[in-house]
């Protein structure tokens, strides 16, 4: 395969990356500990929310986990009284993942404390860059996604993250 990229463009880009996300790693700790909820049930409450609900294998497969650390962090959630559990009746291995009231009210609080934190990143972006971040961070998801599709890349000579 021919690098369009030098070395050192990549070196940068991965330093750069690292740093990104050591910095939201810190943002996710704090605002999601600061609702009462772990990072991992955070991330699941999120995705069960904007999907209006989700099996325990969809939510799997959205988070890139085995079923069985979903189904623990769901039990959390239960417990918690985030989520419900609901099996169908034709398929008792079909289980539906919902939100509670209470569920829906910390995912609120959640999508508040992020849609003011990175309203307020943006800000910092000068206006006219502001749709070029935005559409070069999907272009960069949607890359990094193509990529996981075709293996692991640490399979490759210099996997050295």
């Amino acid at each position: 395969m021919r690098r369009l990229v030098s070395d050192e463009e990549i070196r940068h880009f991965r330093r750069r990356l690292r740093t990104l996300q050591r910095d939201l790693g810190w943002q996710w700790k704090n605002d999601a500990s600061c609702c009462g909820i772990a990072v991992s049930e955070c991330h699941a409450l999120l995705e069960v929310a904007e999907s209006e609900g989700m099996s325990l294998a969809e939510l799997a497969a959205v988070l890139g986990l085995d079923a069985s650390a979903v189904s623990r962090t769901v039990d959390g959630m239960v417990q918690a009284g985030l989520v419900t559990r609901t099996a169908n009746p034709q398929d008792r291995r079909y289980v539906r993942i919902s939100l509670t009231p209470h569920g829906r009210s910390v995912y609120e609080n959640i999508d508040r404390t992020f849609n003011h934190y990175f309203a307020e990143v943006l800000s910092l972006v000068p206006e006219e860059k502001r749709h070029q971040v935005v559409e070069g961070f999907a272009l960069l998801v949607d890359a990094i996604h193509k990529s996981h599709s075709r293996g692991d890349p640490r399979e490759g000579p210099g996997h050295d993250g």
